[in-house]
């Protein structure tokens, strides 16, 4: 057996059912056995969209996502994606091609020394070299990638691994020369050896039991002192984050245990979604505002970092609790009152059941509540400006209103997509994909890819700013190929628009900041997706439902014309 056919058993005892790849000889194998064990290959038109989906499909499944890619420059291509991953704490699996092992730095076809480059981008890199060895370090690999602080990881398959031997012996003896005499001799009994050394028991797969992972259960004593700070609460606030949802297959007993805590919640990346859309309990608003005035703040599965004011924007005098499955942001940036090692979603499961009665938080509950919906009026009134195109709000309003209960939301931009997060509500759990904390853009096509095959029957919208959207946009091609009904929105306002606002009030200059007003839903059309224009903001809900209904054929482009807004003035991000 090739070491395809290793790579196809290992992954599929772990209930991977999708290799998103971009195809090169050195991993041929690893595509053509996978697909005979009944896993979906997914061809993208780019290396870093193979790992975006992947990246897509572990957040929203908890199998972790897995990506194939050729040797040299498709590794390389693939880096800022790998990072995103690993900052977003995602566990997927990167799979990279290699030149042959008795080729390695001799020159061959884009061999280049891959493990020092990717190994700060990942949990673990190693390589491979011996094809019996795959079984067992693809599935320990799988494990350092869901353990602890999720990640990903690399292994590096070198070709000569992965083809049958009779073939790499027929590579090995075409590259020796057929030589005579005492150095051929001595050459052909290496690699007689090399051979025996690298396919040694490789006619037997891997049948080892599968080490479970550690859920990272709470401290009961951890629980009960959380549970004693709310009692003595009059004004508590519960900040989630991504990491909440490290286990997603218990989303919904989380939501349920949230909503009976009864505090006041601000969901934050992966979270979002976690109480539907209209929770009385969620808060959307003014979280500076409420962090400042509360007098007990548990961060769950959220870092102290830049979104957060590094922990500074928090009373100082209200106790902290921090949550976190990475030791190192239990205490970074500010001490907290106390701090759990722990995963925060079966925290918030085990404090439900020792939490007081919510009804002592009525007060501020419907303080924070009454901001909310003054903003809300604020945005709806916003909504309302004539602005010359498309007012974005007014676009992300007319879109929210139409999101079917089963809808995915993937956004990918700067001040369109954030503009849409301050109205669009996811309506359910693992159903909001934000690059996360890395602020990557180009992350749309991929993750839009990974959503439409883990939840084929959803709605996928896809919200692009202008900028961003070329990234990926060549992904719609994917879509089509592989029958993914995308509805794509780019929302172009001619500009990278959250830099130049801020830009060219302070420094009085737009230079690298200007773009064309592109005919994207030309370039969609391109690609085989169906194209609309959409530059009268009386025609919005009109175009919103023709796309709608086109989407259940395939997959959609609307090029919404955005006209000037100064909502978000003062947001650039640094």
């Amino acid at each position: 057996m090739n070491g395809g056919v290793h790579i196809a058993r290992a992954l599929a005892r772990h209930g991977v059912q999708h290799i998103f790849t971009l195809c090169g000889g050195h991993i041929s194998p690893i595509l053509t056995e996978s697909r005979k064990a009944g896993i979906s290959i997914i061809d993208v038109r780019d290396e870093k969209n193979a790992v975006f989906a992947a990246d897509a499909v572990a957040r929203m499944t908890g199998v972790p996502g897995v990506a194939a890619v050729t040797a040299g420059p498709g590794v390389t291509n693939t880096l800022t994606a790998l990072y995103n991953a690993y900052m977003a704490e995602t566990p997927l699996l990167l799979l990279g091609g290699a030149a042959a092992t008795v080729l390695k730095g001799r020159g061959s076809l884009q061999d280049i020394e891959q493990l020092p480059i990717v190994r700060p981008m990942v949990k673990e890199a190693v390589r491979v070299t011996r094809v019996r060895e795959l079984g067992p370090t693809l599935e320990r690999l799988l494990h350092v990638a869901m353990e602890g602080r999720r990640g990903p990881v690399f292994c590096e398959v070198p070709v000569d691994v992965l083809y049958d031997e009779e073939l790499v012996r027929e590579w090995y003896e075409k590259e020796a020369g057929g030589g005579k005499g005492i150095a051929g001799t001595a050459i052909n009994l290496y690699l007689k050896q090399h051979l025996f050394r690298q396919f040694r028991g490789s006619d037997r797969l891997h049948e080892g039991a599968l080490k479970a992972v550690d859920p990272m259960e709470p401290q009961a004593a951890d629980v009960d002192k959380i549970a004693t700070m709310l009692r003595e609460a009059r004004q508590p606030v519960l900040v989630a984050g991504s990491q909440v949802l490290a286990l997603p297959r218990e989303a919904d007993d989380l939501a349920v245990a949230v909503r009976r805590m009864g505090i006041p919640t601000w969901l934050g990346g992966m979270a979002r979604g976690l109480l539907g859309a209209d929770c009385p309990i969620q808060l959307r608003h003014k979280r500076s505002k409420a962090l400042r005035e509360s007098d007990c703040v548990i961060v769950a599965g959220f870092p102290l970092d830049f979104r957060m004011g590094y922990g500074m924007k928090i009373n100082r005098a209200a106790e902290l609790v921090v949550i976190n499955r990475d030791p190192d942001w239990l205490t970074r940036n500010r001490r907290p009152s106390l701090a759990v090692h722990a995963d925060p979603g079966r925290s918030l499961q085990a404090l439900a059941q020792a939490s007081p009665d919510s009804s002592r938080w009525s007060g501020w509950l419907e303080a924070l509540r009454s901001r909310d919906d003054a903003r809300d009026e604020e945005i709806a009134a916003k909504a309302r400006e004539d602005n010359g195109y498309i007012n974005p709000l007014d676009l992300a309003i007319q879109i929210e209103e139409r999101l079917a209960d089963d809808s995915v939301l993937v956004v990918d931009g700067g001040d369109f997509v954030a503009s849409c997060s301050y109205v669009v509500k996811p309506r359910r759990p693992l159903s909001w994909l934000d690059p996360g904390v890395f602020g990557t853009l180009g992350v749309g096509g991929g993750f839009a890819a990974g959503a439409a095959l883990v939840r084929p029957n959803a709605e996928v919208w896809l919200l692009y700013g202008d900028g961003a959207s070329a990234f990926s946009l060549a992904e719609i091609d994917t879509f089509v190929r592989h029958g993914l009904k995308v509805i794509a929105v780019i929302g172009t306002d001619g500009a990278w628009g959250q830099i130049a606002r801020d830009q060219v009030k302070i420094l009085g200059d737009d230079v690298g900041t200007v773009l064309r007003r592109t005919d994207y839903q030309i370039v969609g059309e391109g690609y085989g997706a169906r194209g609309f224009l959409l530059t009268d903001r009386s025609k919005i809900g009109e175009t919103l439902d023709a796309a709608r209904e086109a989407a259940k054929e395939g997959p959609v482009v609307i090029n919404a014309w955005l006209g000037q807004s100064d909502f978000r003035e003062g947001s650039l991000s640094m």
